[in-house]
């Protein structure tokens, strides 16, 4: 693994990038996509690992990778996610449990969906001394196999694997039984996010309110933004832990899957101020205008009712504590994703084009310099920045070792507007 992470001195021993982001004292790289969410989440099928899907592969085959039609009620977290997030990184926290099974084989899976998993088998219509087996998920047909000699000739499918030492009979439907899913605990937590560290994704979701694992989750991303030099979010309820990476989502639970997908689906020259929520979940808020602003000072991110939608208030994360290093500026989340685009996109171009490969000279730094404008432009297009000049505010330099490269450059990121101050003067 490449280093990376926030810099004190030039004292790094791993070649990677070290960038730090500080508020200025008041006295061809190109935008990677956004919009993917790593959420671990309890199922009742599937394996104890990472699997990362798309929309089009829930279209084709969400019964297969969770058990369920994409419309069952059992997957309303995931359907949340995609309500905005182009791509889901889950780990399945209560897999470790038993596996149904019956006389004919065992699910594929541990978990209780494998309990309403069938086997039936029919004599062959044509061959009398073969038989036709069909596998079926809760009534629905998900594999058939016709005219088999026997169990060793079968083959498994993404359901059950067969006994092939079985002794096929006809019968119209046999049920696993047995299927368990395992009791999660801190290690399955763990495993999740050591699963997760070799992944890239925009926002990590929280999906328990219990203490010891909130305190994991928020360890673990201060630990991979700040040492380990990936940039993302972590989407959290009701946890005040006072840093710009943290979102202290506060209104519900059950709303954190909906946030992550919404903050990850979030272009780095918008905000999520003001954006109406449009999931299934019911929420029921009642803030008076004094418990709204209360929130906003505590870097609470909170939903409020507005003409009968459910909006949210101010895209913040939960920074309350600033410094001559972070300002306010840091509490806003359109800023932290400009912030994150830069580090993440930097990062990867300098370790995938310059990184081992080009030479520290003038025109080695002059090549990095360019990467860097035409970077910095395209922000600039894109009115995540404004007011920049790659000739004042770019400086590319040789650093203390002979395979170091300082870059000092400031931008400045285009909030969106939140608040409007009128005055009308009426002769």
């Amino acid at each position: 693994m490449l280093g990376g992470g926030y810099f004190v001195s030039q004292n790094k021993k791993l070649p990677g990038s070290y960038i730090n982001f500080v508020s200025l004292k008041n006295a061809t790289a190109t935008l990677g996509d956004r919009g993917v969410v790593a959420l671990p989440l309890e199922l009742d099928w599937g394996p104890e690992a990472v699997q990362k899907v798309t929309l089009d592969d829930l279209v084709d085959g969400c019964l297969k990778i969770f058990g369920y039609s994409y419309d069952d009620a059992a997957l309303i977290d995931i359907r949340e996610v995609f309500r905005h997030a182009v791509k889901l990184i889950t780990y399945r926290l209560n897999g470790g449990g038993v596996k149904a099974s019956n006389t004919f084989g065992a699910a594929k899976y541990a978990g209780t969906r494998g309990n309403k998993i069938s086997i039936a088998i029919a004599v062959n219509a044509d061959d009398g001394t073969k038989w036709d087996v069909t596998t079926y998920l809760d009534g629905e047909k998900v594999d058939e196999q016709i005219g088999v000699a026997n169990a060793a000739a079968l083959v498994d499918n993404d359901f059950v694997d067969f006994d092939g030492t079985a002794t096929l009979a006809a019968t119209t439907g046999t049920f696993m039984t047995g299927g368990t899913n395992s009791a999660v605990t801190g290690t399955q937590h763990s495993a999740a996010l050591s699963a997760f560290e070799q992944e890239t994704f925009n926002v990590l979701g929280c999906p328990s309110d219990n203490g010891s694992i909130q305190a994991l989750y928020t360890a673990y991303t201060i630990r991979m933004v700040e040492n380990v030099g990936k940039k993302f979010q972590l989407v959290i309820y009701n946890n005040a832990a006072d840093h710009e990476h943290i979102i202290n989502e506060a209104t519900a639970l059950s709303l954190v899957p909906w946030t992550c997908g919404a903050e990850a689906g979030c272009a780095v020259n918008k905000s999520l101020t003001n954006t109406k929520y449009d999931g299934e979940k019911t929420i029921s808020v009642a803030y008076t205008q004094q418990q709204l602003e209360d929130a906003v000072d505590a870097g609470k991110l909170v939903f409020h009712l507005v003409d009968n939608e459910h909006r949210i208030l101010t895209d913040i994360n939960s920074l309350v504590t600033t410094t001559s290093e972070k300002s306010d500026d840091f509490k806003l989340n359109q800023v932290v994703r400009v912030m994150d685009q830069i580090g993440n996109d930097i990062a990867a171009n300098f370790n995938a084009y310059y990184l081992g490969k080009e030479p520290n000279d003038v025109q080695g730094r002059t090549a990095f310099w360019n990467t860097l404008r035409k970077y910095f432009e395209e922000l600039l297009k894109l009115r995540a920045i404004e007011d920049f000049d790659a000739v004042r505010d770019i400086a590319v330099s040789k650093g203390d070792a002979k395979t170091a490269v300082v870059v000092d450059t400031q931008i400045t990121v285009v909030g969106c507007m939140e608040k409007l101050y009128m005055t009308v003067y009426v002769a």
